[in-house]
C-alpha cells in the first residue's frame, strides 16, 4: 500500500471513530422500559477494534515518514515537522493581520479611534509568502507519498 493510501484510510478510521462516540453517546442512555436504537456494547467493541487497527497503522505511518525520503533529501517526518511550523507561523501573522483591522466604536458625540500598531501590508505579504512556501511544501509531501510503499 502507498503511504498516501495508508493516510487516507488513517484520515477514513478516525472520521468512523468519531461516528462511534456520538452513536455511543446518544444510546448509552434511555427512557425507562425503551432500548437503545443500537447496541451500545457493540458499538464500544466495533470501536476499540479500529483503535487496535489505527495503531498499527499509524505506527506505519510514522516508520516511513522517518525512512523515506523526498526529492531534496529530507525525510517526510523532518517536511511535515516543517510544514506544521510554517502553518503556526502563518497562523500567527494572520491573527495580527486581523487583530489590526478593528472598526471605530461610537460611544455618545465621540468615536475612539484605533490606530494598528503593526504593518498590515508587511505581515500580509509574509503571510502570502508562508502561503506559498506552504503550498510547496504539501506538493512535496504528497509527491513523496504517492511514491513511499509501507509495509
Amino acid at each position: 500500500m502507498k503511504l498516501a493510501e495508508a493516510l487516507l484510510l488513517r484520515s477514513d478510521m478516525k472520521k468512523k471513530l468519531a461516528s462511534l462516540r456520538e452513536r455511543i453517546a446518544a444510546n448509552a442512555v434511555v427512557q425507562e422500559k425503551e432500548k437503545p436504537q443500537e447496541n451500545p456494547a457493540q458499538l464500544m467493541k466495533e470501536a476499540v477494534g479500529i483503535l487496535g487497527d489505527l495503531e498499527g497503522l499509524v505506527l506505519q505511518i510514522n516508520a516511513a515518514n522517518v525512512a523515506s525520503k523526498a526529492s531534496d533529501g529530507r525525510s517526510l517526518a523532518q517536511l511535515v515537522a516543517r510544514r506544521d511550523t510554517l502553518v503556526q507561523q502563518h497562523s500567527l501573522l494572520q491573527v495580527a493581520v486581523q487583530g489590526a483591522r478593528k472598526e471605530p466604536e461610537r460611544y455618545s458625540m465621540k468615536e475612539i479611534k484605533w490606530v494598528a500598531t503593526v504593518d498590515v501590508a508587511k505581515l500580509q505579504k509574509q503571510s502570502d509568502d508562508l502561503s506559498k512556501k506552504i503550498r510547496e511544501l504539501n506538493a512535496l509531501i504528497q509527491e513523496t507519498n504517492w511514491r513511499v510503499e509501507i509495509k
